[in-house]
């Protein structure tokens, strides 16, 4: 019997997705539930899964392929699910397989969106790796140290020493994000104001509680978490900050949902934080853990991205020493942390090293004034040089 696979429902902002990769070729078997094959929308990968098992008998939309809603994009040949011959297979019942040829094509079966991908983009031949992780999983890692094994393959059609090009269609995702990119360039008016913060309090505080801190709530405590708050408390004092412009309109949120900007392997992705004001440190920082890994894993869903006031963007962990963040449209504001160094400074008339950080910050000048500017990333940097503000409210 001839099964449909059909693309799930988009979210309700996507209107059609891309076939990204195929996991199957046509003739292979399929067991139900099985991904079958990634969809790609702007926001977010989908995965499909088989919904019968049985044999791959038709592709009807190959990789690259735009596809809609619903849309049939292969058939399954059911298996034959006749009984009548069980008795006799129960009667020649063969000798049971040793427990690791069980449990080996089961772990490695079942492999993770950013695993398929990098073995599809190294070449690795999945047979090949002993899986790490959990009951014999194989991880991302063990992807990457096979590959490093592996021999180099060199295509013999391009000849060592020409100069080569090679043209690679960008997915959606990063076209999507180059689209909001030049969107917010072309219709804000968009300054960057800078300053620096020393950030000696922060570090004494988490070197005098960081044990204590990751036995009460089980994750570590960093910078993002501290850095969200001091914004927060700066939005309270700064509306405008928090507003966005619809039309002729300003558009004044009672609510602060803070985006992080994370990278992927798909592109930069911002999943939200919402009710920020309302989490504590460690809530933060379990969450922007949490949202981490979904983006790592390809797995973040629209909800995850939709929305936001205001955005922190950390391009320190790359080593970046200052830029100029571009906003997040709708949003008016986008902050950008930045590499922490050992610098001297003057502290009470003396010259000391401190660790410091230059904060920048980028505006919509249609609404957002240079004095309201400045004076909102002061307040960030005198909340973060003296963390006991928070608790005094001042």
């Amino acid at each position: 019997m001839a099964i449909q696979v059909k693309v799930p429902l988009l979210p309700e902002s996507v209107a059609d997705a891309t076939v990204a990769t195929w996991h199957k070729k046509v003739g292979d078997k399929v067991t139900r539930d099985e991904n079958l094959v990634d969809i790609e929308t702007d926001k977010v990968m989908l995965e499909v899964p088989a919904p019968a098992s049985g044999v791959l008998k038709e592709i009807i939309h190959p990789t690259g392929t735009t596809v809609g809603a619903s849309e049939v994009i292969a058939v399954i040949e059911a298996a034959n699910t006749d009984t009548t011959a069980a008795p006799a297979a129960k009667e020649t019942k063969p000798a049971a397989a040793p427990k690791e040829s069980k449990e080996a094509p089961a772990a490695k079966e079942a492999l993770s969106p950013s695993v398929r991908r990098a073995v599809n983009e190294l070449g690795v031949e999945v047979k090949n790796i002993s899986g790490s992780g959990k009951d014999g999983r194989i991880t991302k890692q063990d992807v990457l140290a096979q590959s490093s094994k592996a021999p180099v393959a060199v295509d013999v059609t391009q000849p060592i020493g020409e100069r080569i090009e090679q043209r690679v269609p960008m997915t959606r995702l990063r076209k999507r994000i180059a689209e909001r990119l030049l969107d917010a360039q072309q219709s804000a008016a968009i300054l960057t104001t800078f300053n620096e913060v020393n950030l000696k309090a922060i570090f004494d505080i988490r070197k005098q509680y960081q044990d204590s801190f990751v036995a009460a709530h089980g994750v570590k405590l960093g910078f993002m978490s501290f850095f969200i708050k001091a914004a927060v408390e700066a939005l309270k004092r700064f509306p405008v900050v928090n507003a966005s412009i619809d039309g002729d309109d300003v558009v004044y949120h009672g609510y602060f949902d803070v985006g992080v900007a994370v990278s992927s392997e798909r592109g930069l992705v911002v999943p939200i934080l919402r009710d920020a004001d309302k989490l504590s440190l460690a809530d933060i920082e379990k969450t922007v853990m949490e949202l981490g890994n979904k983006a790592r894993n390809n797995q973040l869903t629209v909800e995850d991205m939709t929305g936001g006031t205001f955005t922190v963007s950390n391009g320190g962990i790359f080593g970046s020493l200052m830029s100029t963040p571009i906003l997040n449209p709708p949003q008016s504001a986008i902050l950008g942390m930045h590499k922490i160094e050992d610098r001297p400074v003057v502290v009470d008339g003396q010259i000391v090293i401190r660790p410091m950080m230059y904060l920048a910050m980028s505006y919509d000048h249609r609404i957002i004034d240079g004095k309201e500017s400045v004076t909102f990333l002061r307040t960030i940097k005198e909340v973060l040089e003296d963390p006991t503000r928070l608790l005094l409210d001042l």
